[in-house]
Formats: C-alpha cells, structure tokens, sequence
C-alpha cells in the first residue's frame, strides 16, 4: 500500500520524512521498519554502535541503497526511487573523498560545473572563506592537514546551496583537537545557512554537542527520538540510558506502590514510574548526593573506595555496606572533593539518591 505524501500543513515545518523503512542484505535486517522525521533547518544525528543500521539508514536517504519497503519524502516531494543526483542533497564522508589531482578551488567547484565561470570563481571564494580556508585554492589535498582536507570536503558539500546535508561520521578520522573545533564550525555553518542536516555518529558526545535531536539506534530500530537533555535525562529504554553517559544500576523488589528495596535498604521512587515488582533501578552519576542531611529521602552510608580525576570533576567509586556487591559511582566537584578529603580516613559518608533522579526499567 502506498504511503501517503506528508500533509501540506506540515510543509513550513517538516522537511525530510522516512516512512516505515526496511532494508535486508541477505538474511541479516539492517533497517527494521524505520520512521523519522526531520524538521526544515535542524541538524539531527544518527547515534548507534557499529552495525546498528545508521549508516545504511543515511545511505538510504542519499539513494545510495535501495530500500526493500517504505517511502522517502523531502519537502513534500516523493524522492524514494529518484537516483542519488536527483535528491537535492550534499553529502560528507569520513574519509573527505577529495580528488588528489585537483586544485582545492576545483575540488570546491566540483559541483558548480552548470554555473558560469565568474560566478563559480566567486562561489568558490565564498565557500573557502566561510571555512576559513581563503587563499588556498591553488593547493593540492595533499599539501593540507586533515583538518584543513575536512574544511574543502565541506565546502564542496555546501557549494550547490543543497537543501539537505548528509554527513557520514565526517570527523572520527580526525585528532581530539581538530574534532571539537570542527564540531562548532560545522554546527555555526549550519545555523547560518539553516541548512537540514542528517549526521552518522558513533560518538555520543559528538552527538551532545552537535544535534538539535538525537535518533539513538540499535538492531536496525530507532530506539529514542528526541533532544539531548530528553535523551540523557530521562532515556526510554535500558540501551538508550547505558549508551549514553554513566549510569548506575541497582536491582530492586518493590514493596509498595513507591517504595522499593535494594539490597538492605528501603528507597523512595516516583509514584509515576512503572508499577514493575523487580527490576532495576536507574540513576547518573552526577544526581548521587554526598554530605546528605538528615532531611534528604534515601539516605545511607557509604565510604570511597576509589576515585578518579577526569579533568573538570572527580569519579567517585562508592561501596555501602547496605548494598552488598554493589558500586556506586558519583561525580562531584574539586570544592566537594576537598571536603572529602578533610573527612578523617575511617568517617562514613551520608549519600542519597534522590527520588526524582531515580528510574525504573526491567
């Protein structure tokens, strides 16, 4: 049955739509009925481990493989059988694929081969300029770092004003420096161009830093669709809330409707949560409150066993005698650090868990 164009309604604000998406090879399904949709200017970024279907999903997209069911549509417009060079889009690989024998300036006017040559030649300088590469279309790739090679590749990208732009983990081929700057640089290029963007990564932080939403992915399925702080706050599902960041995890048996136990200890959850009578207890390690007061709800004593500096905060491995074969981990400031360190060695800590960061899954 076919699938119905998105509304005209939706237009201003829907722009690319993928709709119940399957794609086997062989025997092994890498897209298990895929559906997304992308607003017109946001960057959203697949966010999966290797072999969870994100490439294949962007590859898709770009017509690069053919789907085995669903529909495609990009501002309104059935693009599910058109070839790659029909779908409007730019796109840019890890491995920046930048023509050896060519000029930078005429590895940036690849594209621009329709244009007329004054107007290609100022189109090129714009482009550089805006990668801040002015000056450098008489290079060669080689003659470039990596960094720099990324920076044409992405000019060449954005050249022919596409209306959606493809990235396929165009910066884990680069040193942690150039990454984190090039991160910025892509994301201020596509807020000023307000061009949509579907990015492949496999790194979550890159993921945090660079999306307006996060498609977090596992066996071909789109197990979360929603903002970093949504994703990372309050994770829908087990994969999502241990792929993303630290998570502490406690078994528990529930004893009434928001009261559970762990281990030896009787704690508070939200009355919200799912009424599970076992299952585990989830909780970042940044919510675990040290010096609690009398007044904090689960509340416990625990001791440092170990601890590591991770530059900006320390991560705190604590054992309780309440939680027998369990670690918990905390991280917490220099300045909370410093009055842990004034405790005499054999004072127990007061800790808790706050309700409100608590979770439950099964």
């Amino acid at each position: 049955m076919p699938v119905c164009p998105p509304d005209a309604a939706d237009a201003g604000e829907r722009f690319l739509s993928v709709r119940s998406i399957d794609k086997r090879f062989g025997a092994f399904t890498a897209l298990d009925s895929v559906s997304l949709e992308v607003r017109q200017g946001e960057m959203v970024c697949l966010l999966g481990p290797s072999g969870c279907g994100k490439t294949t999903l962007l590859r898709t997209i770009a017509g690069l493989e053919r789907q085995d069911a669903g529909q495609l549509f990009a501002a309104g417009r059935d693009i599910s059988d058109l070839p790659p060079q029909s779908r409007d889009y730019g796109i840019l690989f890890q491995s920046y694929a930048l023509f050896p024998n060519l000029t930078v300036a005429d590895n940036v006017a690849y594209g621009l081969r329709n244009m007329k040559r004054q107007a290609r030649q100022e189109r090129v300088t714009e482009m550089l300029s805006m990668v801040g590469l002015a000056g450098s279309q008489a290079k060669y790739p080689g003659q470039l770092s990596g960094g720099q090679q990324q920076r044409v590749a992405l000019a060449r990208a954005l050249a022919p004003s596409p209306s959606l732009l493809l990235l396929d983990e165009p910066l884990s081929a680069l040193d942690a420096q150039v990454r984190e700057h090039l991160q910025l640089e892509i994301r201020r290029l596509q807020k000023q161009f307000r061009i949509t963007t579907l990015m492949v990564t496999h790194d979550q932080e890159e993921a945090m830093v660079m999306a307006d939403r996060i498609a977090v992915m596992q066996h071909g399925r789109i197990e979360q669709f929603g903002t970093p702080a949504e994703i990372y706050r309050r994770p829908a599902t087990p994969f999502v809330a241990d792929f993303i960041g630290q998570a502490n995890w406690l078994p528990f048996s529930r004893v009434s409707g928001s009261q559970v136990t762990v281990g030896a200890l009787r704690l508070e959850v939200r009355p919200e949560e799912a009424e599970l009578q076992t299952g585990r207890l989830f909780c970042r390690p940044e919510a675990v409150e040290l010096f609690a007061t009398e007044s904090c709800t689960n509340r416990f004593q625990a001791r440092v066993v170990d601890r590591i500096y991770l530059g900006n905060r320390y991560r705190l491995a604590l054992a309780a005698d309440a939680l027998p074969g369990q670690t918990l981990l905390a991280d917490v400031s220099d300045q909370s650090h410093e009055r842990l360190a004034a405790l005499p060695a054999h004072d127990g800590l007061w800790v808790a868990l706050p309700r409100q960061a608590l979770q439950v899954f099964a």
